[in-house]
């Protein structure tokens, strides 16, 4: 939910409106759909990385305002806590400027932000959840001063009631309640966008769907949380409890949560956005002048702000973004599965990955989601967060296997034919997925080297959990820096 909202109190009558604008929003995007209104000859790819900020000692640092401030580029803004930060890498077209364009620009970006960062006393971590976060550090005090944020915290307990019971089980165990959603700040994500026609869009989310499980074994980066070690994507379990406006009864009349994998392989993008308005009630009620039908009718482009608006508090780990950039309107599949971090060479692979795979899925004879249950792949994504690059998977064909030689028997040589009917070439390919391939063979990421990181400190030094848990995430940033794949990362 990127758009800036007012600090409003709804009314029956604003949510009356809303209804009745999103309904009018959603006719005219089927228009527009009948009508082939898109833009899709030159579609591009983009990327944003959202981050934590800490001190001199690695604890987090609640001064995104002070550093956003200190950094001045509006490709910077706030997201939901003091401690967090977001970068939106500009659009560009997949193979554009040679190999290594996408990761200089990326690296430069970060580094001049870090620079500017550290002159108000903050540096920046990609990390899935920040290792040395407290629940004490997650309070109404920390949500960031964007109004929007505090609306949005409202509504959400307006619609539950009661506080969040957020429960999770992995190595330790974690049961807390919340009286706000900023435990949902601790979730810090890659996201990676792709623009698609509409013809071709449910193809590509039916492939992203199909592949969200072994992205998050591969990439698995959040293993900590509140100083107890959960699940190696913990953050996957966080997101969808930190949010959840559905108090315990509604939870078992089946009501459907608003971080959704989903519940069916689509035939349209129409059937996501159809589904929005279905299913979900409005949180931020917020009417703006534009009457679609009527813009259309004038030959000009609506901005569909009420069904977008909607559409972004609606969190779908592969979500639909429909936007208009100059003067034309696309589509996107925004990729939400994966954690932020290590390096940005880490994440250049993982999206070297995504986008050679879901390219070579689409283009097959059989597609996989016509051979897979999408409840497969739901448990595949849930299994893959709690037991990262360990987990066994379900693929088609080859049954229930270890991560890693799925990927290396089926799904790398997929990726790389994805990329090269992309147009990138072996040369370029090769470091990309290579990165990937030596995460399986050494059956080592993110989360494997934070937990033998802090466990090495924890059993030779004897200095307690959040010290052990600090001086690894001091490690952690040097390693970063260094831009060295995770896999290659010392334990020592």
């Amino acid at each position: 939910m990127g758009r800036d909202v007012p600090a409003l109190v709804f009314t029956r009558e604003d949510r009356r409106r809303y209804r009745i604008k999103m309904q009018d929003c959603l006719d005219a995007f089927a228009q527009m759909l009948r009508e082939s209104r898109f833009e899709s000859e030159r579609p591009q790819v983009g990327l944003e990385i959202e981050l934590n900020l800490v001190d001199d000692h690695a604890e987090p640092a609640m001064r995104n305002r002070d550093v956003l401030e200190a950094i001045a580029d509006p490709a910077w803004s706030t997201e939901l806590g003091r401690f967090n930060l977001e970068i939106n890498i500009p659009p560009r077209r997949l193979t554009a400027g040679g190999p290594d364009a996408w990761e200089a620009e990326i690296r430069g970006a970060l580094d001049h932000a870090d620079e500017r960062a550290a002159t108000v006393g903050a540096y920046m971590i990609m990390v899935g959840i920040l290792p040395t976060l407290r629940q004490s550090d997650v309070g109404e005090a920390a949500l960031s001063e964007n109004p929007r944020y505090r609306l949005l915290n409202e509504q959400v307990f307006a619609a539950r009631g009661e506080d969040l019971r957020i429960e999770i089980d992995g190595t330790d165990r974690l049961r807390t309640y919340a009286d706000t959603i900023t435990p949902e700040a601790a979730c810090t994500s890659t996201q990676f966008h792709l623009q698609v026609s509409p013809e071709e869009f449910a193809d590509y989310w039916n492939a992203a769907q199909a592949i969200a499980g072994v992205q998050v074994a591969l990439a698995a980066n959040s293993p900590f949380l509140f100083e107890k070690e959960l699940w190696d994507e913990t953050r996957i379990t966080l997101f969808e409890q930190a949010t959840d406006t559905r108090p315990q009864e509604i939870k078992v009349q089946g009501v459907r949560p608003r971080v959704w994998f989903g519940e069916r392989w689509i035939t349209s993008v129409f059937d996501l956005f159809e589904e929005n308005v279905r299913y979900f009630p409005a949180l931020l009620p917020i009417c703006d002048d534009q009457p679609p039908k009527e813009t259309l009718e004038r030959g000009d482009i609506p901005e569909l702000s009420e069904l977008t608006l909607h559409n972004g508090t609606i969190y779908r780990w592969n979500r639909p973004v429909y936007a208009v950039a100059h003067d034309k309107p696309h589509l996107r599949v925004e990729n939400r599965v994966l954690p932020a971090g290590p390096t940005v060479a880490d994440t250049l692979s993982n999206g070297a990955f995504y986008y050679g795979l879901t390219r070579a899925l689409v283009e097959e004879d059989r597609p996989v989601w016509s051979r897979m249950s999408f409840s497969a792949a739901e448990e595949n994504f849930h299994t893959a967060a709690r037991n990262g690059i360990d987990a066994r998977l379900y693929w088609p064909g080859m049954g229930e296997v270890p991560v890693s030689e799925l990927v290396l028997r089926r799904l790398l040589p997929l990726a790389h034919r994805g990329l090269e009917l992309s147009g990138m070439d072996a040369a370029w390919r090769e470091p990309l997925l290579g990165i990937i391939e030596q995460r399986c063979v050494t059956g080592r990421n993110g989360a494997v080297w934070q937990k033998e990181t802090y466990h090495r400190i924890d059993d030779s030094s004897h200095v307690g959990h959040h010290e052990a848990l600090r001086r690894m995430t001091q490690q952690y940033i040097d390693y970063m820096h260094l831009n060295a794949p995770v896999h290659t990362w010392p334990v020592d």
